[in-house]
């Protein structure tokens, strides 16, 4: 390309200064050497320097080319956020589970002061500032190349409607509920049947209360309404706060009489979902995959050690992502035309909002942040990462005890002897 450039330029004068005969021979010759086509060769040849060759639209913007103009070289600008930085923002990360840089963002500066108390993080004073200054969509550029690409199947809803005792429960209308104060919370059920629906498996009771997004979740044996009852006494016992309202869904685990007794004589308002509309629970509908399926996967669950572990996973995380993971809250929704435009308020730890609720009594918030100074938010992600290595190995314990038992049995109509 260099050599035909070179022949093209020291062509070019004398092809515009010659005859028309004179320059069909030139031209002759010089398709001869570059190979181009005779058309291309005299027009590129006719071309003068300075001359607008073409126009293309960028970015909106109507850009010319010109023959001979050389191209402006980009200044280069020296890099804010090198190595050193990249690294403390990737370990910060990992500890506070992967989450984008909108939600990280506002936390940074609790992130770090959380990290470096408990000399988890060893940065110079530079990094700390580099760190606190950083934005969410640095961030998100600087993390790109690490995102885990990991994609996890979906799961099939496993509810069976409870019709007894429908009509003694309401329907939940949003005017009877007091969203804005904490206590009103959803529940439903994650199943772990590992896309076998047969038998008895491990469910996942998960809370979550509306105003303040706090998230307490347990196991259950199965969806026997006794099971589902023990683990909802055992969250309850959980939250920090005390629970006025419950909303669930239409299954038979919870419209129940066990249930609506216990509602009746706690005070606490008992309402259910209208059939087929799970938006009408969508705040636990999106803890269902953020706190339970990306901690404990898709597999199935169904042996008491597995059920044992999913309960211990369940207390650290519950304190994991409370105290720890921020949250944000859609505050607005404007529908023009047939876009709608969604808001979202400062992303906050569930922790952060109920410390700002003065329904909520003060000794309450000082037991709170007792324990937020005692916790270690990277010693809790080990515990957590630990009891999801042991539900992986049980889990392939168990395939492989079962694939061995299978390959033992006779086959079928084989008589021995």
């Amino acid at each position: 390309m260099k050599h035909r450039k070179a022949v093209t330029s020291e062509v070019q004068d004398r092809y515009i200064k010659a005859t028309k005969k004179g320059k069909a021979k030139i031209l002759d010759g010089f398709c001869t050497t570059t190979g181009y086509n005779r058309v291309y060769a005299a027009r590129i040849l006719r071309l003068k320097v300075g001359k607008v060759i073409g126009y293309a639209r960028m970015g909106g913007r109507r850009i010319k080319y010109v023959i001979g103009k050389t191209k402006k070289k980009r200044k280069s600008r020296p890099r804010i956020y090198t190595y050193d930085v990249f690294l403390a923002l990737k370990k910060i990360w990992v500890v506070f589970d992967f989450i984008c840089g909108k939600r990280l963002a506002p936390f940074m500066a609790e992130a770090v002061a959380k990290l470096e108390k408990h000399k988890e993080i060893n940065i110079t004073d530079k990094v700390r500032e580099k760190l606190l200054m950083i934005s969410a969509s640095t961030i998100d550029r600087m993390l790109k190349p690490e995102k885990d690409k990991q994609r996890l199947g979906k799961g099939r809803s496993g509810t069976k409607p409870g019709s007894l005792l429908k009509s003694k429960i309401p329907i939940r209308m949003f005017s009877e509920w007091n969203e804005k104060k904490p206590g009103f919370c959803e529940c439903d059920l994650v199943g772990h049947d590992g896309g076998n629906s047969s038998g008895d498996f491990a469910q996942s009771l998960n809370f979550t209360d509306i105003a303040t997004c706090w998230d307490e979740t347990a196991a259950a044996a199965n969806k026997a309404q006794k099971h589902v009852f023990r683990a909802i006494k055992i969250v309850s016992a959980r939250f920090p706060f005390g629970i006025a309202g419950i909303d669930s869904d239409n299954g038979s685990e919870f419209i129940n009489g066990l249930l609506l007794r216990y509602c009746q004589e706690n005070k606490i308002t008992f309402t259910r979902s209208r059939e087929y509309r799970k938006n009408d629970s969508c705040y636990v509908e999106q803890k269902n995959y953020s706190v339970v399926r990306r901690a404990v996967g898709y597999l199935r669950y169904d042996t008491e050690e597995e059920l044992d572990t999913l309960n211990e996973l369940y207390l650290y995380l519950g304190r994991y992502n409370n105290f720890f993971i921020p949250v944000t809250k859609l505050s607005s929704k404007t529908r023009t035309g047939s876009k709608v435009a969604k808001k979202y308020d400062k992303a906050r730890t569930p922790f952060r909002r109920v410390l700002e609720y003065t329904d909520i009594d003060d000794k309450i918030k000082r037991n709170l942040e007792k324990e937020y100074d005692s916790l270690n938010p990277a010693e809790l992600k080990r515990k957590i990462t630990k009891l999801q290595d042991k539900l992986l190995k049980l889990n392939l314990l168990k395939q492989t005890a079962r694939k061995e038992t299978l390959v033992n049995e006779p086959a079928y109509g084989y008589i021995k002897g």
